[in-house]
C-alpha cells in the first residue's frame, strides 16, 4: 500500500469513527434526558390533582409542567371542539377532541377529552358525552407543540389538526383574539363517559428505554471499523494484499 493511499484511508477511517462515537454518546445524553423525563412522569403522576390555579403558578415556576395532575371544574363550549389526529394507545387511527372549558372562576382551557374513531369524530355520533352541565374534570398538563419538519399543515377550514399547537387552535375557536386561554393543554383521565366517547386516558406514559442498546451498537461499530481498518493495513504492510 502506497504512502498516499494510507493517508486516505486513515484519515476516513477516523471520520468514520468519529462519527460513530459521536452518535453513541448522544444516545447516552438522550439516555440521560429520558431516564429525567421518565423520572418526572412518575413523580408528577403520583401527586394528588392540584387547582388549575395552581397548576398556573407553578408552570410560571417550574417552565415545563408536563404530566402534573389538575382537577378543575366548568363548562365545556362543544360547539367550538377541534380534532388533532391521533393514534390511540392500542393502534388505531382516529382523532383526539380538543374542547374549550370555561371554568367557574372565568378561565379558559383546552381540554383534550380524548380519542375517538373516525366515525365517532362528528358530535351527533356522541351526543350523550355532549355534557351540557358544569363538570369536574381531571386531566395531566401537556405543553403545545411546534410543528415537526415533516408534520402535516393544520387544515383549519376542515377542521383537521396534526400538531398540538395552542395559539392556532384558540384563535380558531375564539377569532379576533379576545379569549386567551391558560397556556397548556389538559388531557383528560381515564373515566366513566355516556356512550363511551371520547375515550380518555390516552396520555402516553410509558416511554422506549433503547437508547444504551443503540449506545452499545454505535461504539460496538466504531470498534469493528478500527479492527477492519487494523486488519487491512496489516495484510496489505506485510505483502498480502496487493
Amino acid at each position: 500500500m502506497s504512502t498516499p493511499a494510507l493517508i486516505k484511508l486513515t484519515i476516513t477511517t477516523l471520520i468514520g469513527v468519529a462519527i460513530l462515537v459521536w452518535l453513541g454518546t448522544w444516545q447516552l445524553e438522550r439516555y440521560a434526558w429520558k431516564e429525567d423525563i421518565i423520572d418526572r412522569i412518575e413523580a408528577r403522576t403520583a401527586r394528588n390533582p392540584v387547582s388549575l390555579e395552581r397548576a398556573i403558578e407553578l408552570s410560571n415556576k417550574l417552565g415545563d409542567p408536563s404530566y402534573l395532575p389538575v382537577r378543575t371544574e366548568g363548562r365545556f363550549h362543544h360547539e367550538r371542539e377541534r380534532y388533532l389526529y391521533s393514534i390511540s394507545l392500542d393502534g388505531r387511527p382516529g382523532w383526539h377532541v380538543i374542547t374549550p372549558l370555561e371554568t367557574v372562576s372565568g378561565r379558559v382551557v383546552l381540554v383534550d377529552r380524548g380519542f375517538v374513531p373516525e366515525q365517532a369524530r362528528d358530535p351527533k355520533a356522541r351526543a350523550q358525552g355532549q355534557f351540557k352541565d358544569v363538570v369536574t374534570v381531571t386531566g395531566l398538563v401537556r405543553t403545545p407543540e411546534s410543528p415537526g419538519l415533516f408534520s402535516p399543515d393544520n387544515d383549519l377550514e376542515a377542521n383537521q389538526w396534526f400538531t398540538r399547537d395552542l395559539g392556532a387552535m384558540t384563535r380558531s375557536m375564539f377569532p379576533g383574539g379576545t379569549v386567551e386561554a391558560v397556556p397548556f393543554f389538559l388531557e383528560t383521565v381515564e373515566s366513566d363517559i355516556p356512550g363511551g366517547w371520547p375515550q380518555g386516558g390516552q396520555t402516553r406514559l410509558q416511554l422506549s428505554r433503547n437508547h444504551l442498546q443503540y449506545a452499545f451498537t454505535w461504539f460496538a461499530l466504531a470498534i469493528c471499523l478500527v479492527g477492519v481498518y487494523a486488519a487491512y493495513v496489516w495484510s496489505a504492510r506485510s505483502g498480502k494484499r496487493p
